[in-house]
């Protein structure tokens, strides 16, 4: 009788500890985010539109950056959590060359803005509805199945990291310090740029 008592209470907190992401050992950030070797990096697609403020966006324009592109919506839990670290990142880190840029997928642009708004982002976003430019022209691999997710781009605009999980500041330093420190034009040279 005793046990029938335990294993529902036990069973939903093994099922929490197996989706806590553990730490990386060398950077004490989450397990979720990959790294991409520079040899293996492939260029990030040039996403292009209208931002949330009506201006035309484009990735492209920010090359010789480290870009911290995060895919989110108004209705995302999480999103509304990461979107206050992010704006911090950018607020702290754009002097050193880091440039966070949102891509909203809320259907109506209206929602985005709201959301832009309420969470006072420091950062702009392009206006995809439905993911519809990133499905087509993201290459497969870095599409995540739930939202937030954010790609690490270099200074030469290749995929440097994918994270599956919601940032902090501190985590958006931690994985934009060593791509900050890589010489960039590498891509260029070898015609993979």
């Amino acid at each position: 009788m005793r046990r029938r008592r335990v294993l529902p209470v036990l069973a939903p907190l093994l099922a929490l500890a197996a989706c806590t992401p553990r730490q990386d050992p060398e950077t004490s950030a989450p397990s979720l985010v990959t790294r991409v070797p520079v040899a293996d990096r492939q260029a990030a697609p040039d996403l292009a539109g209208t931002a949330l403020d009506g201006d035309r966006i484009r990735l492209s324009a920010y090359r010789g950056k480290v870009v911290v592109l995060n895919v989110w919506a108004s209705w995302c839990g999480p999103c509304r959590a990461e979107a206050p670290e992010l704006s911090r990142a950018q607020r702290h880190l754009a002097a050193e060359g880091v440039q966070v840029l949102g891509v909203d997928t809320d259907a109506d642009r209206s929602q985005g803005r709201a959301f832009a708004s309420d969470h006072q982002l420091a950062y702009p976003s392009l206006h995809d509805p439905g993911s519809r430019q990133l499905v087509r022209r993201m290459p497969r691999q870095y599409l995540a199945r739930a939202l937030p997710y954010t790609l690490f781009i270099d200074r030469d605009g290749r995929i440097a990291a994918q994270g599956l999980s919601t940032l902090t500041e501190a985590d958006v330093r931690t994985f934009t310090r060593p791509l900050l420190h890589e010489k960039g034009g590498t891509g260029a040279r070898r015609g993979k740029g």
